[in-house]
């Protein structure tokens, strides 16, 4: 009799917490990132996801994980695990949500839930310009086809091999796309797969890479959110159906793959062509501003060349602009009011390289002033962690060779990880230098004074 109350009791008890329990239960991702104020996304530390730039965070992803935080009205906190575990972080509660480029699939589906697809891309194979032409996936046979595991395209070739294709497949850990076409671009390998708009992006960093046909149909791209989370879900899925109705998804998209299709690069007939048509009309003023902070006005003529072709309403996809490709913030600091105006862009371009050239005062010349342009060009924050990195090789931190070492390693993970600043496309100040250096020399051995 008294187990039976006993039992009874419990029961009673039981029933009572369930509303408790339910309370709990429903104090859900979305309520925790309200009380707390932030969410965190988890997302990839690459040129289509999340990096800085010139000390500003930037990237696709990052840009849209920033406007939903507004929209929910918390901060944003980013965080980069390795791709392998994102999903593990994901669901052992490391971050409220994944934006990483990740494609929808039925085997992630299994694990995580999705958003609405964002982002329509497709799988394509990626070889050298010179490579021959890829008609159908038959021309693979026999090839050996570089990607990262736990891929959509591992994943895709996995299959198209059970289906009798002979390919060899080659997996890597945690290395991103673009990486893969740095490596075909240079011939360190042959073929490689890399989703559209990534490989679109990236292109214009690597024009001698060739965009070949598609290993699968259409897919899309969402945001991945775990299981139980649907009232997080379902603010997601209202967010992108309100910035794609208001412009904004567009205004970001635009941002990084307007005109992706279109290669910007530089070469030598056009430059000697414009030293004649474009310089002249600014040759007083660079001269102007070269002689206030101590430069080679011809070193200053070739930097403004490098960054806008001489072209003072020239922007870039990461939102500088001007005849010095100033940020807003940078323009601010140097008091500058139109961007656009070429006197004021090149006084305070100028003026800011001279400030940045201050801060390496350990340097001598010529590596001082290399090294104030590095600066220039990806940022203060990156030179300071390749400085980081070339101390603990034992290598001289104000040197430019050893940086010239060093930035390129910014890109992979194994030392990126370790910075403070992160991700970095360590190759592009080593470039933009030595195109700069080419561009000067020109202008000395033309005999321009």
């Amino acid at each position: 009799m008294k187990k039976e109350k006993l039992t009874e009791k419990i029961l009673i008890l039981v029933f009572l917490c369930i509303p408790l329990l339910t309370s709990c239960a429903g104090e859900d991702s979305l309520d925790r990132i309200k009380k707390s104020g932030e969410i965190i996304v988890l997302t990839q530390n690459n040129a289509h996801c999340s990096y800085t730039y010139r000390e500003n965070p930037m990237g696709f992803e990052y840009d849209l994980a920033k406007e939903f935080s507004r929209y929910l009205g918390v901060k944003l906190k980013v965080l980069t695990p390795p791709w392998e575990g994102l999903l593990e972080a994901l669901k052992n509660g490391k971050g409220d949500f994944i934006a990483a480029s990740m494609t929808i699939t039925p085997s992630r589906q299994k694990e995580v839930e999705f958003s609405d697809g964002y982002l329509r891309i497709q799988q394509k194979v990626i070889v050298h310009t010179n490579h021959p032409r890829i008609k159908k996936l038959e021309n693979l046979k026999d090839k050996t086809i570089h990607v990262r595991r736990g891929t959509s395209y591992a994943e895709r070739l996995a299959e198209l091999k059970a289906d009798g294709l002979d390919i060899n497949i080659k997996l890597y850990d945690d290395i991103p796309t673009e990486e893969f076409m740095r490596m075909v671009a240079n011939k360190e390998i042959e073929v490689t797969i890399g989703d559209s708009n990534i490989a679109l992006l990236n292109r214009r960093y690597f024009p001698d890479v060739k965009i070949s046909l598609p290993i699968e149909e259409p897919q899309l791209l969402g945001w991945a959110i775990k299981k139980e989370e649907k009232r997080l879900l379902k603010k997601i899925n209202e967010f992108f159906k309100k910035i794609k109705k208001d412009g904004t998804f567009a205004k970001i998209y635009e941002k990084y793959y307007a005109n992706v299709e279109i290669f910007d690069y530089l070469d030598l007939k056009k430059y000697h062509k414009r030293l004649d048509t474009r310089l002249p009309k600014y040759e007083n003023i660079i001269k102007k501003a070269a002689e206030k902070h101590g430069f080679d006005w011809r070193l200053i003529a070739a930097v403004i060349y490098q960054e806008s072709h001489l072209d003072p309403k020239a922007r870039s996809f990461t939102g500088v602009e001007g005849i010095m490709q100033l940020t807003r913030d940078t323009a601010r600091e140097m008091g500058i009011k139109d961007r656009n105006d070429p006197k004021q862009s090149i006084m305070g371009g100028v003026k800011y390289l001279d400030i940045l050239y201050e801060k390496y005062n350990e340097a001598m010349d010529p590596d001082r002033l290399l090294i104030a342009l590095a600066s220039y060009n990806v940022g203060r924050g990156h030179v300071l962690d390749a400085q980081g990195i070339a101390r603990e090789r034992k290598l001289n931190p104000n040197s430019w060779a050893a940086l010239e070492e060093i930035l390129p390693l910014l890109r992979y993970p194994k030392y990126y990880k370790k910075t403070r600043y992160g991700y970095c496309r360590g190759t592009e100040p080593v470039r933009y230098i030595n195109r700069i250096l080419t561009y000067y020399d020109i202008l000395k051995r033309e005999g321009i004074s």
